[in-house]
């Protein structure tokens, strides 16, 4: 199988497991932790430029398993987050981690952090290893095996 075609299973996977436990990830922790995975994933490289952050900010609206929250709050503490990682990248990342890791107190809310980071990274057919070395900082943040999820 090509790896444009693993990509883009493994994205649609995760998306359904996120679905089937929509009902579970209401929490703020979660809310948070999300917005500050898909900012992460958004500035993996460093910098952000407009259309990928468009780009990401429609996946949010979007996506199934956000719409238990507001889209105007969750664009707003995307945006936050992303303003934290581009003024500067290395303090913004460390903070942005340590929100991440406010999820690790249910681990099916940590699972699903790493797997909207995932969905997000592989929205574009390109999961690339600046986005997979991110996703794996957060599995450790989160104290879950990067293996768990094929990184």
């Amino acid at each position: 199988m090509a790896l444009w075609d693993r990509i883009k299973e493994s994205a649609s996977t995760m998306q359904t497991q996120l679905e089937a436990k929509k009902n579970d990830l209401k929490s703020g922790a979660f809310r948070d932790a999300s917005m500050a995975m898909c900012a992460l994933v958004a500035a993996a490289d460093g910098t952000i430029d407009p259309a990928e952050r468009q780009r990401v900010a429609q996946l949010i609206a979007t996506n199934d398993v956000l719409q238990n929250f507001p889209a105007d709050d969750l664009r707003r503490r995307f945006d936050e987050n992303i303003g934290k990682l581009t003024a500067d990248f290395a303090f913004g990342k460390v903070t942005v981690l340590q929100e991440i890791a406010k999820a690790k107190k249910k681990p099916a809310e940590a699972r699903a952090v790493i797997q909207i980071g995932i969905v997000i990274g592989g929205a574009d057919g390109d999961f690339d290893k600046t986005e997979q070395a991110v996703v794996r900082e957060a599995c450790f943040a989160l104290d879950l095996p990067p293996h768990e999820f094929d990184l």
